[in-house]
């Protein structure tokens, strides 16, 4: 089956060669896991690698900032914009909504007059803020997803986990049901370090890696590397050697 691919060393792997061509892949993790610059790198990789054009829709920074960041990882985002392979827009979420629901909506127009094939949704946490009803919230973003689909968009959405270290796991109800797959990124404490790991946990239409696996923001990007061998509660934010497990649980009682 063809494969978007991300082109971040480790990701593809673990995605069984990359995201499945127009769906919603969203990325959960606490502020400064590297959500942002996973989705930059996404983008960045298609335009360059892969002749796939895309989007990067902010709901909050201004465009400045992420030609910034993409700078210092050596990625040139305003050559990009001049060769018509990337656009970066500023909006609102009640904007954007409205916009992807228009027949020849701005968003439309942009898509098809550069040809994009993927888009950045930065992030999924303020669109969520337009409705306190559940049920209205699941609504509104099913319809946002769909309409980013109907534009053939495959899609890279980040959400904020307000948990830091997160002490568990504890998605928002429904949201995994929504999305076609749906990764964690967390900060793992580990003899007095703090590094990061990554979990896909939901992959629909594919097979996908089940191992908790670290990576690192580097130079050049994001770089996925070898799982966590040895150890247990990496994603409850308390990883323990499994040694230790099992001489809490057999030798202490």
């Amino acid at each position: 089956m063809d494969r978007v691919k991300t082109g971040v060393r480790g990701l593809d792997e673990m995605l069984n060669g990359g995201f499945l061509p127009q769906t919603v892949n969203l990325f959960e993790g606490a502020p400064g896991t590297g959500k942002t610059t996973l989705g930059m790198q996404f983008i960045y990789n298609g335009a360059v690698q892969y002749a796939e054009p895309g989007l990067i829709m902010t709901f909050e920074e201004f465009p400045q900032q992420y030609y910034r960041d993409a700078e210092s990882f050596g990625w040139d985002f305003h050559a990009l914009e001049r060769a018509g392979k990337l656009r970066v827009l500023m909006t609102s979420p009640q904007v954007s909504q409205r916009d992807l629901e228009t027949v020849g909506g701005n968003i439309e127009t942009i898509v098809r007059e550069m040809g994009a094939r993927r888009i950045l949704i930065d992030s999924l946490s303020h669109l969520s803020r337009l409705a306190k009803d559940p049920v209205e919230r699941r609504s509104l973003e099913f319809a946002f997803m769909n309409a980013l689909k109907r534009e053939g968009l495959t899609a890279f959405l980040t959400r904020e986990s307000l948990a830091f270290p997160s002490p568990q796991f504890d998605p928002e109800p429904g949201i995994a049901f929504l999305v076609d797959s749906y990764s964690l990124l967390r900060y793992v404490e580990i003899e007095s370090e703090m590094r990061r790991a990554l979990l896909v946990l939901k992959m629909r239409g594919s097979d996908h890696a089940r191992d908790i696996r670290e990576f690192r923001v580097t130079a050049q990007g994001v770089e996925v590397q070898s799982k966590f061998a040895g150890r247990e509660g990496i994603m409850s934010g308390s990883p323990r050697q499994m040694a230790d497990s099992f001489v809490e649980a057999f030798i202490k009682r």
